[in-house]
């Protein structure tokens, strides 16, 4: 602060207030900052613009370092500064002036005699202020005020005063005011204006960094990590974070400390207890002490939880006084994380066994209000499992065990679920948590306990019987049973009128849930043209987060369909449309059937990019659910067979071929691949007999098969055979271009046996044709040496440049990052590297979903790319992973 100003004549401090007693000189002084305090230079930026303006607020609840910031800041000035720490006196106007012109004097500023001063408690006169604005008016250098918990001084007329003295002094004066509340000064003026610089509690918060250098005062080292999650839990609170390092230093281990603190009983807790609690009155202490159960809460559910209808008013106070009551936006609020803890354990020493009626009485609330998740988490708090399983049931969102969105969350909280909880609701949560884990066995008994219940009441409820069906349509996608899933969706097709129509509109995943596992059974059985129907009838729908998963699994299978048909091409733009659809919504990893996946895998093998093909099937792999429906086992061995057979393993591929899917009817796409699988594992051994005689069954009614056995003809030199075969292929089977260039390429090199090259160079240059649109290299590696010179035949050579034979063109070099990545960006990229959701890279780093988002969306600018596999893609190009 700037040395004392002796200049000039001034008024004598005759020592006493108006009521005679002694000024408390502890007032006038700011206080002396602590050896651990953290200077934070983001704030002092902001506060060194009060200078430019006549006023400056420094607002934020108890505790969060407004008044040590300030005093900071003041330390560092040239100008004069005065300081007054308000009390509860001054709410007598002549009290509050009588030490604000003491602060004056105590900083050097001259005060004239003519200014004179309070005679009375209880008033003011005019003219004292009119000549001290006045005085103070006339500098040449302003003086800064400094009001320390002004909150305290609720009178109107002080503030009315205090405004006329900063509005006549002018340039003179710079009032700097820190407090809990909105003072009852014109704010709107001076904002609107753009007179004013303020800080508020949000600015306040600790960041991380600073997070880490204040535990680092008090001689803690804490891995990012660990400081993450306490700036948290506390939300940057500056005495929550001060009084934890204090605990934690005499703890003998203090990161365990700072982790695990039981914020109920702490320093942190007596804090607030004291600063915040005890002040408010206590119809206002037991409101606070009875919304500390909820999340969130708006005027009409605190009513509802408190049984008393004057919340409003009483809310809008407690935020206005910074008393750790957040707005969130409308009419919702919460508390503060740390403050709800500690009220939450003040009141189970306050009023034991209250607080399960408390959530009770919101889960009513919420359910009844469409806050269906709230309503289950305090359901499930309160104990009251009946309740908790009925609303999911009668609300028709057993689905939502599902969809991966939220279906993490809610298994986790029915898995606490109690064992006496008894009925059909409770068991048909049951079985679709043991269900939606492939957990068969103990699903199927929990489905029937449901099913029987639901039996003996005739009239049952429809959202209960609908539930049923739809968790017997996922059995039997689980157990191969067409007949089952049938039965399942005609039962569906049944209940929908009577289960009202909003719920339905609420609930689209469940419809969409049915239909997926419906064209899965469909597909097991061989009925394309069926499973197509119900597969596209979701993932053709536009649908939004609810429906996601069931529309990532429909387009994978209807992927696996056109690769089935060899159309390679159209399942690639299936399978990535899934990956799309998976992208767009931040579904976890192990989200859907990964048959997508799968898919891609297979499509590569074909073009024989065979590292990018492990790649994805170890992806698959890694993210799978065990067990499996028998689709996704089936696409999965024939993948790795086809895998194995092109790296050359004829042996794993055998065994790869040979998979045990239990399943109750077989499949007949599935048992052709895999022999198919089987049947070019023996010929790449070399028993062509033993190849054919696999398929011998399929070749009449499969081009597939029929082609694989004309090939082993071929290796056993009966090419008259092998073009009987191909001449005579099934006429209602139109296969894609993955088998009929394979069965132009036997047909042509049986014509080479024959001798008649001319034809064979005409078939090979159809084959390259038909080929060449879907990069299909495969074929044409496994035909063997007979081949090659032909390919080197000027004729044709124009046919394979560029992607069947010779170097492909080289790749651009990558164009330069337009900025660096910020060190949380990479770490954000190196999750999204392992095919992490938003919420679980969040989880893992200890943020929220939202900060990662913004990370993302950084990232992709600096990367120049728009999705999350370019750029994982572009920065592996760039050496950052």
């Amino acid at each position: 602060m700037a040395a004392l100003d002796d200049s000039g004549p001034r008024s004598a401090s005759c020592g006493v207030d108006p009521r005679g007693d002694p000024i408390l000189r502890a007032r006038l002084a700011p206080p002396r900052r602590p050896a651990t305090f953290l200077r934070r230079e983001r704030l002092l930026r902001h506060l060194s613009r009060a200078l430019g303006t006549p006023l400056t607020m420094v607002n934020g609840p108890a505790g969060a370092g407004k008044t040590l910031l300030v005093a900071e800041w003041a330390a560092d000035l040239r100008e004069p500064v005065a300081w007054l720490t308000a009390d509860d006196s001054d709410r007598s106007p002549g009290i509050f002036w009588a030490y604000l012109l003491e602060a004056l004097r105590s900083a050097g500023v001259p005060v004239p005699v003519e200014v004179g001063t309070p005679a009375e408690a209880s008033r003011v006169d005019r003219g004292m202020l009119a000549r001290l604005a006045a005085a103070l008016g006339g500098r040449d250098t302003p003086v800064v005020l400094v009001l320390d918990e002004f909150d305290r001084v609720t009178a109107p007329d002080v503030a009315d005063q205090l405004q006329f003295l900063l509005h006549h002094a002018g340039p003179g004066l710079r009032l700097v005011l820190v407090t809990r509340t909105e003072p009852l000064l014109p704010l709107h003026r001076y904002r609107a204006s753009g007179e004013m610089t303020e800080i508020r509690d949000a600015e306040l918060a600790f960041t991380a960094e600073e997070a880490a250098a204040l535990l680092r005062t008090h001689g803690l080292c804490l891995a990012p990590s660990a400081v993450r999650a306490l700036v948290e839990r506390t939300r940057g609170w500056a005495a929550g974070l001060r009084l934890c390092a204090l605990a934690a230093r005499r703890s003998a281990d203090p990161d365990t400390y700072l982790k695990r603190f039981e914020a109920g009983r702490s320093t942190v807790a007596d804090f607030l207890l004291a600063e915040v609690l005890d002040r408010q009155p206590p119809a206002t202490q037991e409101l606070l002490l009875n919304i500390s159960v909820l999340e969130r809460f708006c005027p009409d559910l605190v009513n509802a939880v408190t049984l008393r209808t004057d919340a409003e008013p009483i809310l809008a106070a407690l935020h206005r006084e910074n008393a750790f009551v957040q707005h969130l936006d409308h009419s919702w609020y919460c508390l503060h994380p740390l403050f709800a803890e500690i009220l939450r354990a003040h009141l189970r020493e306050r009023a034991p066994g209250l607080e399960p009626e408390l959530r009770r009485r919101a889960a009513r609330w919420l359910r009844g209000s469409g806050a269906l998740p709230e309503a289950l988490a305090q359901g499930a708090e309160a104990g009251d499992w009946q309740f908790t399983a009925r609303a999911v049931v009668d609300d028709l969102a057993i689905g939502q065990l599902f969809t991966g969105l939220r279906s993490d969350d809610l298994s986790d909280l029915f898995a606490r679920m109690s064992p006496e909880a008894r009925g059909a609701p409770a068991d048909l949560v049951r079985a679709a948590r043991e269900l939606a884990r492939c957990d068969l066995d103990h699903g199927l008994v929990h489905l029937r306990h449901a099913e029987e219940d639901l039996a003996r009441d005739a009239s049952g409820p429809a959202a209960a019987l609908l539930s049923c069906a739809l968790l017997e349509a996922l059995a039997a996608r689980l157990t191969g049973s067409p007949g089952r899933a049938e039965h399942a969706a005609e039962t569906a097709r049944r209940l929908r009128p009577d289960v009202p129509a909003h719920l339905l509109d609420e609930h689209p995943e469940l419809t969409a849930l049915l239909l997926t596992h419906l064209g899965s059974v469909r597909l097991w059985a061989g009925r394309f043209d069926d499973a197509r129907a119900a597969l596209s009838a979701v993932a053709g729908h536009p649908g939004g987060a609810a429906t996601a998963l069931p529309r990532l699994d429909c387009l994978g299978h209807l992927a696996l369909i056109d690769y089935l048909d060899g159309r390679p091409g159209r399942a690639e733009h299936k399978a990535r449309a899934a990956a799309d659809e998976a992208e767009r919504y931040g579904l976890p990893q192990r989200s859907g059937s990964g048959i997508g996946r799968l898919v891609l895998a297979a499509v590569l093998v074909d073009r024989d990019e065979l590292d990018r093909a492990q790649a994805l099937l170890d992806e698959a792999t890694a993210s799978r659910a065990l067990p499996e429906d028998p689709v996704t086992e089936a696409g999965r061995a024939i993948t790795r067979g086809r895998l194995l057979l092109a790296k050359g393993d004829a042996r794993a591929a055998l065994k790869a071929a040979d998979p045990a899917i239990a399943a109750a009817v077989a499949s007949p796409w599935a048992e052709d691949h895999t022999a198919l699988v089987a049947s070019a594992a023996h010929l790449a051994q070399g028993r062509p007999e033993t190849a054919a005689e696999i398929l011998s069954g399929a070749a009449r009614h499969r081009t597939a098969c029929a082609v694989e056995v004309a090939r082993a003809r071929l290796a056993a030199g009966r090419h008259g055979e092998a073009l009987d075969l191909i001449d005579s292929l099934p006429a209602d089977d139109r296969p894609g271009p993955a088998v009929t260039v394979r069965a132009t390429l036997v047909r042509a090199q049986a014509l080479h046996q024959a001798g008649d090259e001319t034809a064979a160079r005409r078939l090979v240059a159809q084959a390259l044709r038909d080929a060449r649109r879907e990069r299909l290299r495969r074929p044409f590696l496994e035909a063997g040496p007979w081949l090659r010179p032909l390919l080197d035949a000027p004729a044709l050579r124009g046919l394979t440049g560029g992607w069947l034979t010779g170097a492909p063109s080289p790749r651009p070099a990558p164009p330069p990052l337009v900025e660096e990545l910020s060190g949380r960006e990479r770490d954000v990229l190196r999750r999204l590297a392992q095919t992490m959701s938003a919420q679980e890279i969040a989880a893992d780093l200890c943020v929220s979903v939202n900060t990662v988002k913004t990370h993302l969306k950084s990232a992709y600018r600096k990367l120049a790319v728009g999705r999350r596999g370019d750029a994982v893609r572009r920065a592996r190009e760039l050496g950052l992973l």
